[in-house]
């Protein structure tokens, strides 16, 4: 019974937010616009984010209209 209680208890969990600036809003191979799934497949093959989970979604904001820059 012991052993079933330390495997289901776990650590704390906190959040906290990550900020990525200076990203090409448009690819220049599609000429398509960055969407969250694009950054969210990237990061997750990445592995450094192994243990990180997302608690939301993703979101993608063109810095300027004259710009071609987002912030994640």
């Amino acid at each position: 019974m012991v052993v079933d209680q330390i495997e289901s208890s776990r650590l704390p969990q906190s959040k906290s937010h990550l900020k990525i600036v200076s990203i090409p809003y448009l690819s220049e191979v599609t000429n398509a616009h960055l969407s969250s799934d694009d950054v969210e497949k990237i990061l997750k093959a990445n592995h450094i984010f192994n243990n990180i989970v997302l608690a939301s979604k993703l979101k993608v904001i063109k810095v300027s209209s004259k710009l071609d820059m987002s912030i994640v």
